[in-house]
Formats: structure tokens, C-alpha cells, sequence
């Protein structure tokens, strides 16, 4: 190959991206639904933050909050068990009037789809355009599924009697990707996700 063709790159990249893309393409179907979801995930435009324990987790939501600079906003955030994460950085989360963000757990990570499994136990009866752009996600590994239905089949055997409503997913984080028109009706959120090893 000649040193043009290497520092350039020659005139037939798309092909190339094409043959790159099938083989990723072919390679992700037998792949784990970890890696299949991380994949998905983060083409979807979603920001990964793997923790390997609690400590970590603080300290990766710590970090967003100076990235953003939301310490001392309000937040909305339905889960008693996610308000010490709140209290712990003076985030206020009671009758929030100008929320920053979304904080919440979720009920799958769906990988064939690199989605997120909502119900009204998170985002009560809010749909998707009513929630803040901004989300961050508290989720462990063992919370990830190959597929929707999966997630619908363990939602059905978690909750016996009392069954969740408002059952919906998000999958777009890229505002590029909810201006398309195959994206028609879905809602663009800055997503991360606090993925905690729990396997």
C-alpha cells in the first residue's frame, strides 16, 4: 500500500466500512447480551459507566454532576431507595419545579435493541417527551436481556399481583437520531447509565 493511500486512505472507504459493518454486524449476533447491549447502547448514543461496586458508582455520578454542573439542582427521582445518592449531594428532589434531570432505576436493559426497560414504577404515568432531556440510570449487570419480550415475560413473573403500568422503553440519545424520520414520535434524552456489577 502506498504511503498516499495510508495517510489519506483510498477512495473505496465506504465499501470498506460497508464489509467492516457486516462483519460487526454478523460477529454481534453470537455475542453475549452484555456486549451485545453495550454495543447497541453506545451506538444509540448512550454513555456507559461500568462500576464495579457502590463506591464506584458514587463516584461516577459525582462525576456527571460536575460535568453538567447540576450539585444543588432539583432532580426527579420516584425511588425512595435513590434518594441517599441524592441527599449525599444536596440534589433536591421533592416537588421539583426546574428539574436538571431524570435519576432512576429501570426494570431491563434490553440488548438486542441497546434500550432501556421502563415502567410506572420509575417514571410513574410520564411518557417518554414528558420526562427531562437529561437522564442518568442506576442499573446492574444481571438486569440486561437479549430481547423485549424477555423483559415483558420477567416483568410479568416480578410483580404478581401488582403489575407496573406505562411499560415503554428509550433507545435514542442522539438528538441526530430522533430528527429521523424513521424515529418519527420517540423522544432523544441524554442518557447515562450507572451499570453496577452484580454477576
Amino acid at each position: 500500500m502506498s504511503l498516499f493511500k495510508k495517510i489519506f486512505g483510498s477512495g473505496n472507504d465506504s465499501s470498506d466500512e460497508e464489509r467492516e459493518s457486516d462483519f460487526n454486524t454478523s460477529l454481534l449476533d453470537s455475542a453475549p447480551a452484555d456486549e451485545k447491549f453495550t454495543f447497541n447502547f453506545k451506538k444509540n448514543g448512550g454513555k456507559f459507566l461500568y462500576c464495579e461496586n457502590l463506591g464506584e458508582v458514587r463516584e461516577q455520578f459525582e462525576n456527571i454532576l460536575e460535568e453538567n454542573d447540576w450539585f444543588e439542582s432539583e432532580v426527579i427521582c420516584y425511588e425512595p431507595k435513590l434518594y441517599t445518592l441524592l441527599d449525599e449531594n444536596k440534589l433536591t428532589y421533592e416537588n421539583p419545579k426546574n428539574p436538571k434531570f431524570l435519576f432512576a432505576s429501570c426494570e431491563n436493559l434490553i440488548a438486542d435493541e441497546g434500550a432501556v426497560l421502563f415502567s410506572s414504577n420509575q417514571i410513574k404515568q410520564n411518557k417518554p417527551n414528558d420526562l427531562p432531556d437529561n437522564i442518568v440510570i442506576l442499573a446492574t449487570t444481571s438486569q440486561i436481556l437479549e430481547n423485549k419480550s424477555d423483559g415483558l415475560q420477567l416483568i410479568k413473573k416480578k410483580y404478581n399481583k401488582d403489575y407496573p403500568t406505562n411499560i415503554t422503553t428509550i433507545k435514542y440519545f442522539e438528538k441526530e437520531k430522533e430528527e429521523d424520520f424513521l424515529h418519527y414520535g420517540s423522544s432523544a434524552k441524554n442518557l447515562y447509565l450507572l451499570l453496577l456489577e452484580d454477576l
